[in-house]
């Protein structure tokens, strides 16, 4: 199934990539991440981590633009001196306003695909098998593009899944990620 969406997520990049202005980037940066928990006080506190991948902005007019990514991060949250340790690979479609200042709004769904789980206790790292392979986000955000092609981004994405597999606890991603880009060939 990972595949096929994968795939399909592809082929819909080349298929926009070739009818439209497209800048492609780079883009990393830092993640506060926790885990959110409705039903109980769960004493979780924030993880930090980080997020590095690729993206490439997809021009539909001169103010809109759509900029889908595939972007590594790693998230989870902290118990104490215990940490639960979650690493994604994340690929938002984002929708993006631009203003002709540099600026721009940004906000749409992510799938993230689950690549690791540990818990760590001290210096004994254990798998964690009861968590589901797939997490879906809604992302809202801001950023900065500078002339030279470089900006800065702020971004908070709101997990919309339970994580987990079990029936007592329903744990939602909440990370806020801060980092750098750059779109090579920038105009």
């Amino acid at each position: 199934m990972k595949r096929i969406i994968f795939s399909a997520m592809l082929l819909l990049l080349i298929n926009a990539a070739i009818a439209q202005h497209v800048e492609y980037g780079i883009k990393g940066g830092v993640n506060f991440a926790n885990l959110n928990d409705d039903a109980a006080d769960n004493n979780a506190e924030a993880r930090t981590g980080f997020h590095i991948g690729g993206l490439a902005h997809i021009h539909v007019t001169r103010a809109f633009a759509i900029q889908p990514e595939i972007v590594y991060s790693t998230q989870g949250a902290e118990f104490g001196n215990d940490k639960l340790k979650l690493n994604y690979i994340n690929v938002p479609v984002l929708a993006q306003y631009m203003f002709g200042n540099g600026f721009r709004l940004q906000t749409g769904p992510q799938l993230g695909i689950l690549t690791t789980s540990e818990w760590d206790r001290g210096d004994i790292e254990t798998d964690v098998d009861n968590l589901s392979n797939a997490d879906f986000s809604w992302s809202f955000g801001a950023g900065y593009l500078g002339r030279n092609g470089l900006g800065v981004d702020a971004r908070y994405n709101l997990g919309l899944t339970d994580v987990t597999k079990s029936n007592t606890t329903d744990w939602q991603n909440r990370v806020w990620q801060i980092g750098l880009f750059y779109q090579f060939r920038h105009k």
